[in-house]
């Protein structure tokens, strides 16, 4: 599933286009995706003009004149691509490869951009586990799928007093407390586990024992809210969690150069420097969890 650097890279190559930009046209190529759309899905967008272009957790956020949210989910295999005069772009570097298959280009957007032509934005999802709605956006903050999100892991409000606070008490291993997205929206397996090793921090580890017992942070919390940070604003730079070398025209290497330190890395050296231990792999919650029992407590 696209994690939050993938939908925040998703959202930075389709702002250009769409913000601004007036839908002249939708087309639904089905009734559904994972979720059939909202009443009126089509009528409800057409002629309207596109604000703004935002992101929410793993949320793509289209508002729209009229008071509306377009709200769009990518799901497990959901990615977009834009077709702009003899051009096609699909934005975004998955770890999984995307789909361009035109049986499974389910929503087509048609727009009249500020700078005049058209383009087409065309949502594409093999497994059809993404979906879309419209919200109005006063009731975002109330709506089921926001209300409980939890805080962004991209902004100083995540720090070490707030995990102490989200994970006082709690038994639940540190990983699952970090997929919690009541209690930090938008992190996914990928990145908890690259946050964890470079925290040096057990996946198993109670949550709740990086916490003191006055309920105050420990070096640790300090230590996981900032690893948090810089492997979420490091997997953004590098255009979301793509493993493929990308060079420019001279040689060099590009802007999608990027690798993990222990995801699907199993059984490789870990990387950490002086420590001479292996990278294992084990399931939790039904996930693949890699870790590096050396320097990983």
């Amino acid at each position: 599933m696209p994690e939050l650097p993938e939908v925040e890279t998703v959202r930075r190559g389709l702002a250009p286009v769409m913000e601004g930009a007036v839908i002249a046209r939708v087309e639904t190529r089905r009734a559904d995706l994972r979720f059939a759309f909202p009443p009126r899905f089509v009528e409800r967008l057409t002629g309207k003009r596109i604000t703004a272009l935002s992101r929410r957790a793993k949320y793509l956020l289209a508002d729209i004149d009229g008071g509306e949210v377009l709200t769009m989910h990518l799901g497990m295999s959901g990615s977009f691509r834009v077709e702009q005069g003899a051009g096609e772009e699909a934005p975004g570097a998955f770890h999984h490869e995307r789909s361009t298959a035109p049986a499974h280009d389910h929503v087509v957007f048609e727009l009249s951009p500020r700078a005049g032509g058209v383009a087409r934005v065309v949502y594409n999802d093999p497994r059809r586990f993404g979906y879309m709605d419209l919200i109005e956006r006063a009731q975002m903050e109330t709506h089921p799928r926001f209300r409980s999100l939890g805080v962004e892991p991209t902004g100083n409000a995540l720090d070490g007093a707030l995990l102490a606070r989200l994970f006082a008490g709690k038994a639940t291993p540190l990983k699952a407390a970090l997929l919690d997205q009541s209690l930090i929206a938008g992190l996914g397996n990928i990145y908890v586990c690259e946050a964890l090793w470079a925290s040096r921090l057990s996946p198993s580890r109670a949550a709740g024992s990086i916490v003191r017992a006055d309920g105050s942070p420990g070096a640790a919390c300090g230590r996981l809210a900032q690893a948090i940070r810089e492997v979420i604003a490091r997997a953004i730079e590098a255009g979301g969690s793509t493993l493929r070398d990308h060079r420019l025209t001279d040689g060099s290497l590009g802007y999608f150069q990027h690798s993990f330190n222990v995801y699907d890395r199993e059984s490789e050296p870990c990387r950490r420097p002086g420590c001479r231990g292996t990278i294992n792999r084990m399931v939790q919650s039904g996930r693949s969890t890699f870790f590096c029992a050396s320097c990983q407590r």
